[in-house]
């Protein structure tokens, strides 16, 4: 009897033994494998991938783009430029523009780009007037001279690429607007991004006159084919997601030596679907001059 009974209590002392050993074992992994597993997918994890700002720049140029010729009918601005022709810089002329975009529906033009220009300074130019409207007046562009000349010289039909219009000018007027300074924009900022000594910088909260903006400066030092400056700076409105100023510099001629403009524009004032109407770029239009 006693034998049985040793025996018996011996065997549960080896059983309560092995369950309190299976509980530990079994609460042991429950503990630790999770932080085990969360250690391992934290380490092992791949960083988020690096946006340059060159990529950001270019994605914000894009949707600028599509927003553009989705929601940009028309503007008015006061565009200030100056150009670099023949090697000389030319003296910043200052102009009031209407423009409207060009809209395109299932690959039909249903909006030409219509253009009218009236210059206000310098002298030299001042009160000349020009009106371009595509697939209108045989592709040409009317314009008339202001002041003194403009009361003996007609009003004249010239050819956007021709010598006369492309007098003083690095583009023909075919190629003003805001929409296309963006395409231009992304054009350039892709050739950039394949130059490996590229830099670029985004510089966010910078005032424009009384517009907030967001910077992107690129530099390429290495002259090299195809490449057109060697510094440009976009000023890109917070408030409309479009380029309102570009300024473009040439590399210097000795190291370190002071940067030449290329090329400048600056939309003031802009301002954005203001309802331009076809009397906007009318020669017949009474407030204008032509005749």
């Amino acid at each position: 009897m006693d034998m049985e009974r040793r025996h018996f209590l011996t065997l549960v002392s080896s059983l309560s033994l092995a369950s309190v050993t299976g509980v530990a074992a079994a609460k042991e992994p429950h503990l630790t494998e999770p932080v085990h597993r969360v250690a391992n997918a934290t380490s092992l994890a791949p960083p988020p991938p690096a946006v340059s700002p060159m990529d950001q720049a270019l994605d914000s140029a894009r949707r600028a783009l599509a927003n553009c010729r989705a929601s940009v009918n028309d503007y008015t601005a006061l565009l200030v430029k100056r150009e670099r022709v023949g090697g000389e810089l030319g003296q910043l002329e200052y102009m009031q523009v209407k423009i409207r975009n060009r809209k395109v529906v299932n690959g039909r033009i249903v909006q030409p780009l219509s253009v009218y220009i009236n210059f206000i300074k310098p002298t030299a130019v001042k009160g000349r007037e020009v009106i371009y409207v595509e697939g209108k007046n045989d592709g040409n562009i009317i314009a008339h001279e202001g002041g003194f000349k403009g009361k003996f010289l007609p009003t004249v039909n010239l050819a956007p690429t021709g010598a006369l219009a492309m007098s003083g000018q690095r583009y023909p007027m075919t190629e003003i607007g805001v929409e296309n300074l963006i395409q231009k924009l992304i054009e350039r900022g892709e050739l950039a991004q394949k130059q490996k000594d590229v830099t670029c910088e985004l510089i966010r909260g910078t005032k424009l006159n009384d517009r907030t903006c967001t910077l992107l400066k690129v530099v390429q030092p290495t002259p090299r084919p195809g490449l057109e400056f060697h510094q440009a700076k976009v000023y890109m409105d917070d408030a409309s997601q479009l380029p309102i100023r570009y300024i473009a510099y040439d590399w210097p001629k000795q190291p370190n030596g002071p940067l030449e403009v290329i090329e400048e524009y600056n939309y003031l004032n802009l301002q954005v679907n203001v309802g331009l109407t076809d009397a906007d770029f009318d020669p017949y239009n009474t407030n204008y001059g032509f005749h």
